[in-house]
């Protein structure tokens, strides 16, 4: 057995890097184990489950190895070359824009594409199509982050490093379930606490998760009291003096409007909003003020939801008012669910962005960018364009006519799937990128492009601390596959423009680190060169010759005008659907330490699926006593918006009221009966995440032979 080589893990937002074990036939690897690298900063050798089973997803029945294509939904998709693949997007693009205009056509990427993919796109449809409507799934994981960072402390991008938690002694996890989304980063914290027992963990969760039973103190929030909570928080620490005030008056605005708020709130109607006791608000309080280095994690808990961004913020009001940030040890550390969901930002992919942290509505940015690519001033739009839900809404109505969807599964992640799919049965024309088909949104496409995946090609991407790194190819890809950044260069020199003949991922990294010179997310010193020779540098790091930097703001000034940051007080909101008579259930939905996403990679690996083989809904022994529920029974969950019906798993993790179902199962595990089909899309107005985490359901008994029927998507003449 042979080492093959090393690669970044494809999953989660970690950024394991991997060593793989076996022998080569024929150009294509017997993966036989996989290890951590030991001397890898972000996992110091660790790997969990999904890492160490990725072997069996490389070589797979339905993997997507020739281009496909098919003229109407009701024919079968036949095998193209590549020439007929492109020529035949490129000439129905082309007719679209010509009489539609740029805005009816649409990229939707994912953080699962590598920084140099993100960064083409960018460049191909917004500098060169005057379309900017390109997005990432990331808008469903970290767009509320991105706002609350850019909001709080003037510029996306955490302050953190994962050595802050060996310097923190209190660290609190906030809608994140580590130890099954994040486990080697969680399994850090774990051994941290083991060695120093003063190390403590608050984790703040609706659900006794694994990550709360492991908790010193578990905060069970009411679903939808996160700001009501951190109000409650910031008004004890304001009433008992500990608050820092050299920092607040030296490097904060907003404190004293801040303080007017949380001191005119109601501390009654805040711990009843919250779900929270007041002695177990007033320990955590003690526990922030006696902090000396105060650490949070959180993730799609605050981020999915129509108030993400408010929530951010308030999490960051706290940081600011006890000055924990820009020190060892401390500060507000989102958490990213994707390997490079960082890199789509990084690279200007999300609608309203343009490479290095720029925006599109910034004429000095626009006019940045429109020089590095050679465009005429005015180019680029100044309008943000389409959002992911966004998206979906406007192919049902016909504003948006084309959508080109890359290493991403909408018709399972995006809420509300019923209206998903109209909107793809709307379209003129879907093309999608993916490794495998089918998938559930591969089933609706007219064109399918076969992507290379991990280890069949060259790649960056930037994880949850900042740190790049170089992924090397370590076999061929089957069949015809490309790297997605070759098909979308290639599709540009079709359909007639220059500046997109690159020979190698290289080029395109080099050129698009010129574009964060001298920005917050200043790369310019991490060549391609370099990054072959280290593997992996954090950012920023503006020169050749830096060594990178583990933290920010470590000199109190952040990216803001003034270089202070902001206090932005933020009013505690009912939910978008409450539970009512009719629908008196909260759901919400989240994902298991087995899968990932949709089971597109996980769902092929036998010992990920043998431990969790199939979706259920959880439900607490009151609520199920009441209903006459039993274990392995089947509960039928309806929404305003569709029907599903799963086995109930009973269980007291979650709270009274409260139902769970894991939503990486799609219409391929049992036709509309997706968890999604029963979410709410509703977006918030800045961040434009939907509020996936809550939504009102009801549930009851499925009566013996008692089968679902799910609701038909409406189509649309195709």
């Amino acid at each position: 057995m042979e080492v093959l080589g090393e690669t970044i893990c494809p999953y989660c937002g970690v950024g394991c890097r991997l060593r793989l074990e076996g022998d080569r036939q024929q150009g294509r690897p017997h993966v036989a184990r996989i290890r951590g690298v030991e001397t890898a900063a972000a996992n110091l050798g660790g790997i969990c489950a999904k890492g160490a089973q990725l072997g069996p997803t490389l070589d797979t029945p339905d993997r997507l190895t020739r281009p496909q294509l098919r003229l109407s939904r009701h024919d079968e998709f036949r095998p193209a070359d590549w020439d007929t693949a492109l020529a035949y997007v490129a000439e129905v693009f082309t007719n679209i824009l010509h009489t539609h205009g740029p805005g009816a056509v649409a990229f939707y990427g994912s953080g699962q594409l590598d920084t140099e993919t993100a960064y083409l796109a960018t460049k191909l449809f917004k500098g060169h199509l005057g379309c900017n409507n390109t997005d990432s799934n990331s808008r469903l994981c970290m767009a509320a982050a991105v706002a609350g960072y850019r909001s709080s402390l003037g510029s996306d991008g955490p302050p953190c490093c994962y050595d802050d938690i060996d310097e923190a002694d209190l660290v609190l996890v906030m809608g994140s379930n580590m130890a099954e989304a994040h486990p080697v980063t969680f399994d850090r914290l774990r051994a941290a606490r083991k060695r120093r027992p003063d190390l403590r963990l608050v984790v703040v969760d609706p659900r006794r998760t694994a990550t709360a039973k492991a908790a010193d103190l578990h905060l069970p929030v009411a679903p939808g009291g996160d700001i009501a909570l951190l109000n409650a928080l910031g008004r004890l620490l304001l009433l008992q003096d500990a608050f820092d005030e050299p920092f607040v008056a030296r490097h904060t605005n907003g404190f004293a409007e801040y303080r007017r708020f949380l001191l005119a709130q109601d501390p009654g109607e805040l711990r009843a909003a919250a779900g929270v006791s007041e002695a177990d608000l007033a320990r955590c309080a003690r526990l922030i003020a006696a902090a000396r280095a105060f650490l949070s994690f959180y993730c799609m808990g605050l981020n999915q939801s129509t108030v993400g961004m408010w929530k951010n913020n308030s999490l960051i009001n706290l940081h600011l008012l006890t000055g924990q940030i820009g020190k060892p040890g401390a500060g507000p550390f989102s958490l990213t669910g994707q390997p490079n969901a960082m890199g789509g930002r990084e690279a200007g992919l999300l609608s309203h962005q343009l490479p290095g942290y720029r925006t599109v509505e910034d004429p000095e940015h626009r006019a940045a960018v429109e020089a590095a690519w050679g465009r005429a001033p005015g180019s680029i739009d100044p309008k943000p364009g389409l959002t992911a839900v966004e998206m979906f809404r406007a192919l049902e109505k016909g504003q948006l006519q084309a959508i080109w969807i890359a290493a991403t599964n909408p018709a399972v992640s995006l809420p509300d799937l019923h209206q998903v799919h109209r909107g793809l049965a709307c379209a003129r024309l879907v093309v999608v990128s993916d490794a495998y088909h089918p998938t559930e949104t591969t089933r609706r496409a007219d064109v399918l492009l076969p992507a290379a995946q991990w280890g069949e090609k060259a790649w960056t991407s930037t994880n949850s601390e900042r740190t790049i790194s170089h992924s090397p190819q370590l076999f061929d890809p089957p069949g015809e596959a490309l790297p997605d950044w070759q098909i979308v260069a290639r599709f540009a020199r079709i359909l007639g423009y220059d500046g997109f003949s690159y020979s190698s991922n290289a080029e395109v990294w080099d050129e698009f680190i010129r574009l964060t010179a001298g920005r917050p997310c200043d790369m310019a010193g991490v060549t391609s060169a370099r990054l072959r020779a280290e593997d992996s540098v954090q950012w920023p790091c503006p020169s050749p010759d830096h060594a990178g930097s583990k933290r920010r703001y470590l000199d109190r000034r952040f990216a803001t005008p003034d270089g202070r940051a902001n206090f932005l007080p933020r009013d505690h909101r009912e939910p978008r659907e409450p539970p009512d008579h009719e629908f008196p259930f909260v759901l919400t939905t989240g994902r298991l330490y087995a899968h990932w996403h949709t089971l597109t990679r996980t769902g092929k690996a036998e010992k990920l699926v043998r431990r969790e083989p199939a979706p259920f809904v959880e439900v607490h022994p009151d609520d199920a006593e009441r209903l006459g529920l039993r274990d392995g029974e089947l509960g039928q969950l309806s929404s305003r918006r569709g029907t599903i019906q799963l086995p109930v798993r009973v269980s007291d993790g979650v709270v009274p009221g409260m139902l769970f179902v894991p939503f990486h199962w799609g219409d391929l595990f049992g036709e509309g009966n997706a968890a999604n089909y029963l979410t709410i899309s509703a977006i918030g107005r800045v961040a434009k995440q939907p509020e996936l985490k809550f939504c009102a359901v009801n549930l009851e008994k499925v009566m013996t032979g008692a089968e679902v029927v799910p609701t038909p998507a409406a189509l649309c003449g195709r």
